[in-house]
C-alpha cells in the first residue's frame, strides 16, 4: 500500500503578497468547495465523489457509535452553550465577513447552544470558525456534533466533515493538506489508492476541497510548534475549518503570531450553570439515586462557594461525576466509616464532606482517580462492556498508566497498534527482535539438520543431535544480528520502516511512482547485500567453525556448492523484498478501518510473506542445483532451502519489517511479559473503549480526555494540563 506521507501533494508555491514559499495554494470555486494548488474549479463528479459519499457514510457511522459509546444522548447532551468571543480573539470582522474596500461590517452574533452549531457555522461567510473554552469545556463535543448535523444535512458531492486530532500535527515539518491526507489513508486505509493523475485518493479529496477538517485540540500541539501551526493554517485562508482550542493556548500563540488565525470568527464556551449539571445528574441516576443528588444540589444552592460548584461547571467534570456516583456498581466504600454505617458505598454527599475536598483541584483529582476504579468495578454482565470481561481494576490502572505514559514518550494522542512498544529504547527493541528472529532460524536449522544427518550419515541420533543443536545455535546467532541489524535500520529509515496499511491484492494495477519505485530498490538492494554477506558467515561457520567442534558430517559439498551459496542467498532475499514491496497494494476503499480490522489484515498477509520466502529461494536453489546435479536431487534441495527460507528467514522479516511481527515482538510478547500490558490486549483496548476509558479514532485509539491521560501519568494535577 501506498506510504502513509505527503505522496500526491501539490509542490509549494512562492506566494506573491510575502515572498516567501508557503504551500499548497488554497481556490474557492463557485459551490463553495475549495481546490488546492490550482486544479480547475469545478463540480466533483465520477469516481471522486462517489468516494466522497462513501467516505461520509463511513464518517458517519464511526461518530455515531462514538456517540452512542459516550453516552452524549443518555438522557439528553448536557446544554453546552457559547458566546461570540472578545474581539482580541479572532480577525477582523470584514475580513471575516469578506467585505469590499472601504465597506465597513457589523459584527455577527455567533452566540448558540449544542443543537445550534452547525446553523452558527453557516453564519459565517469565510466559513472558518475557532471554538475556544476552558479545559473540559465541551469542545470535542461540539465537534463530534457539528460533523453529524454537516453530515445529516449533506448533499451528494460536498465536502465530507471529518474531525482530526491535531496533538500528532508537526507544521514544520507537515504541511497541512499533506498531514490531512496522511490521517485519511491511516484510518481509511483504501484512500492511499493512486489516481490517473498519480495522487491518492486521499490527497485528491483534500486538494478538490471534498474534506472539511475539524481540527480538534489545536492546544495539545507542543508549544513552540503552536504559531508555526497558526502560520499554516492563515497560509490556507479560504480553507473551510473548524478549529477547536483552549483559551489561553490560543491567546498566547496568537500573540506570538502576531495575527491569529486570519478569516476566522470564534466562539467561548461558557460554564455550565448549576441548575444545568444538577437537571443532568438526576436525570442519568437510577432512582435509588436520584434523591441524593437532590439533597446534594439544594445544599449547593445553599453554599455556592463550595468547590464542588466549580467543578460541576464542565461537562467532563459533571460526567465523571455521573460515573462515579451514578453508574458504578459494587464500588469500593469511600471511607471506613461507610462500611461500619450501613450507607451507600459510593454517595455524591461524600462530595461536600466538610475538610475532605477543599479547592477545587483537589475534588477533581479525587474524580479523576476514582474514574478508572469506577468502571472496572461494573459487573461483567453490564451491558455497556464486553460479555465475560472481568478486568482486575488494579491492574487496568496499571495497564493504562503504560499506556498513557507510552503517549507521553512519543508525544502524541493517538495510540496506535503499530507503534506500541516503540517508546521502549532502541537497543531493547533490537535486541528483543534479534533474539526472536535469531531463535526462530535456529529451531529451523536444527529440526532440518538432524533428519538429514540420520538419513544421510551413519553417526547415529545422538551426533545427529549434537550437530543440530549446534548448528542451530550457531546459525541463529549469526541470522538474529543480522534481523537485529535490518530492524535497526528500519527503525530509522522511511524506506525501510513497516507501514501497517497493507493488503495484497495480487493483479490489481499500480501507478509506479518515484516513492514507490526507491521503495523497492532500497529493500532488494538491502535484501541483497545482507542475504550475501549472512550467507559468507554461515559458509564459514559450517565449513570451520562446525567440523573444529568435531561434528563435521561429511555433507558439506565441494568448493564450487561454497562459492555459489552467497550469491543464491543474495539473489533470493533481494528478489523476495522486491517482490513483496511490489505486492502491497491498498485494501477496499469501501472498508472503514479500525484497529482490528488492521490488524486482521496484517495478520493475513504473514502467509503471503511464508509463500513467497518458501517460493522465491526454493526456485533460485533448484535452477542453480539443476546445473550441478540430477533433477531430482535439485527439487529436493529446492523443497529444502524454500522451507528452511520460509519458517527462518520469513519469520525473521515479518518480526523485522512488518508491521504486525513488530506488534506480536513487543505488544504480545515482551510487555505482556514484563507485567506492563495484558495478553488479551486487543480485547482489554476494545473493552476501554466500552468502559468509557478509551476511544476510537478511525484505525487508533485515544485516551477519552486528555486530562485523564495527564493524570494517569502524574501531569495532570492542574487544570491547565491536558483537558479537552
Amino acid at each position: 500500500m501506498a506510504e502513509v506521507s505527503s505522496a500526491g501533494a501539490e509542490p509549494p508555491v512562492h506566494n506573491e503578497v510575502s515572498g516567501s514559499h508557503t504551500g499548497p495554494v488554497i481556490q474557492a470555486n463557485s459551490i463553495g468547495v475549495v481546490n488546492v494548488g490550482g486544479v480547475p474549479a469545478q463540480a466533483p463528479h465520477g469516481e471522486l465523489a462517489q468516494t466522497a459519499d462513501r467516505l461520509a457514510a463511513a464518517v458517519e457511522e464511526r461518530w455515531l457509535r462514538e456517540e452512542e459509546r459516550r453516552k452524549i444522548q443518555d438522557p439528553r447532551p448536557l446544554p453546552v452553550r457559547w458566546k461570540t468571543a472578545r474581539k482580541g480573539l479572532m480577525d477582523h470582522w470584514e475580513n471575516i465577513l469578506r467585505t469590499s474596500y472601504g465597506e465597513t461590517a457589523d459584527p455577527l452574533d455567533l452566540d448558540g447552544c449544542l443543537d445550534r452549531i452547525a446553523e452558527t457555522y453557516e453564519k459565517i461567510p469565510s466559513r472558518r470558525l475557532v471554538v475556544l473554552g476552558r479545559a473540559g469545556s465541551g469542545k470535542t463535543i461540539l465537534g463530534l456534533r457539528f460533523v453529524l448535523d454537516r453530515l445529516q444535512a449533506r448533499a451528494s458531492g460536498e465536502p465530507v466533515p471529518e474531525i482530526f486530532s491535531l496533538g500528532s500535527w508537526n507544521p514544520t515539518t507537515d504541511p497541512l493538506v499533506d498531514w490531512l491526507s496522511s490521517q485519511l489513508i491511516r484510518d481509511q486505509p483504501g484512500l492511499a489508492t493512486i489516481g490517473d493523475d498519480g495522487r491518492t485518493l486521499a490527497a485528491a479529496l483534500v486538494a478538490r476541497g471534498l474534506i472539511l477538517p475539524v481540527l480538534d485540540g489545536f492546544d495539545e500541539i507542543a508549544e513552540r510548534l503552536r504559531p508555526a501551526a497558526l502560520k499554516e493554517l492563515s497560509h490556507l485562508s479560504l480553507l473551510p475549518l473548524v478549529l477547536t482550542s483552549r483559551s489561553d493556548e490560543y491567546a498566547a500563540a496568537k500573540r506570538k503570531s502576531t495575527r491569529g488565525l486570519t478569516h476566522a470568527a470564534a466562539v467561548e464556551l461558557t460554564d455550565l450553570t448549576l441548575a444545568d449539571s444538577g437537571k443532568y445528574l438526576i436525570l442519568s441516576s437510577p432512582e435509588d439515586a436520584m434523591p441524593e443528588w437532590g439533597r446534594v444540589l439544594a445544599e449547593l444552592r445553599d453554599r455556592p462557594e463550595a468547590p464542588l460548584s466549580a467543578v460541576l461547571a464542565t461537562p467532563l467534570m459533571v460526567s465523571l461525576a455521573r460515573t462515579i456516583y451514578s453508574e458504578s456498581d459494587e464500588s469500593e466504600p469511600e471511607n471506613e466509616d461507610e462500611v461500619e454505617s450501613g450507607e451507600p458505598k459510593r454517595s455524591p454527599a461524600a462530595l461536600l464532606e466538610d475538610g475532605r475536598f477543599t479547592t477545587r483541584e483537589a475534588l477533581e483529582d479525587h474524580l479523576l482517580s476514582s474514574f478508572i476504579p469506577s468502571v472496572y468495578q461494573r459487573r461483567p454482565g453490564d451491558r455497556r462492556t464486553a460479555p465475560a470481561r472481568s478486568w482486575n481494576p488494579q491492574r487496568a490502572h496499571r495497564w493504562l498508566g503504560y499506556l498513557a505514559h507510552h503517549l507521553k514518550q512519543l508525544d502524541t494522542p493517538d495510540l496506535a497498534w503499530w507503534k506500541l512498544g516503540t517508546s521502549m529504547s532502541r537497543w531493547t527493541r533490537t535486541v528483543l527482535i534479534a533474539f526472536l528472529a535469531g531463535l526462530s532460524f535456529a529451531i529451523v536449522t536444527c529440526v532440518g539438520n538432524i533428519p538429514i544427518d540420520l538419513i544421510a550419515t551413519s553417526h547415529g541420533l545422538g551426533f545427529a543431535i549434537r550437530r543440530g543443536t549446534v548448528a542451530g545455535l550457531l546459525h541463529g546467532l549469526v541470522t538474529g544480528l543480522a534481523f537485529g541489524f535490518v530492524y535497526w535500520l528500519a527503525d530509522s529509515s522511511d524506506l525501510l520502516k513497516p507501514s501497517p496499511v497493507r493488503a495484497r491484492l495480487f493483479g490489481r494495477p499500480r501507478h509506479m511512482g518515484a516513492r514507490f519505485s526507491a521503495r523497492v530498490m532500497t529493500r532488494v538492494m538491502t535484501g541483497a547485500l545482507i542475504g550475501f554477506a549472512v550467507a559468507v558467515v554461515l559458509v564459514l561457520v559450517d565449513r570451520v567453525v562446525v567440523p573444529r567442534l568435531g561434528l563435521d558430517d561429511g555433507l558439506g559439498g565441494g568448493l564450487l556448492s561454497a562459492l555459489v551459496f552467497p550469491p543464491e542467498v543474495g539473489l533470493s532475499a533481494g528478489l523476495v523484498l522486491g517482490i513483496m514491496t511490489w505486492l502491497e497494494t491498498p485494501i477496499d476503499v469501501k472498508a472503514a478501518a479500525s484497529c482490528t480490522d488492521l490488524l486482521r489484515s496484517n495478520h493475513a498477509n504473514v502467509i503471503s510473506h511464508l509463500l513467497v520466502w518458501a517460493l522465491i529461494p526454493g526456485l533460485v536453489a533448484g535452477l542453480v542445483g539443476s546445473l550441478t546435479a540430477d533433477p531430482i536431487s535439485s527439487l529436493q534441495l529446492g523443497l529444502a532451502f524454500g522451507i528452511e527460507a520460509a519458517f527462518g528467514a520469513g519469520i525473521g522479516y515479518c518480526l523485522c519489517l512488518t508491521a504486525w511481527g513488530q506488534w506480536v515482538a513487543l505488544a504480545r510478547i515482551w510487555l505482556p511479559l514484563t507485567g506492563q500490558l495484558p495478553w488479551r490486549l486487543v480485547a482489554f483496548l476494545e473493552d476501554a473503549c466500552e468502559r468509557g476509558a478509551l476511544r476510537r479514532a478511525g484505525a487508533v485509539y485515544q485516551f477519552r480526555h486528555a486530562r485523564l491521560q495527564n493524570h494517569l501519568t502524574g501531569a495532570g494535577k492542574t487544570e491547565g494540563e491536558g483537558l479537552r
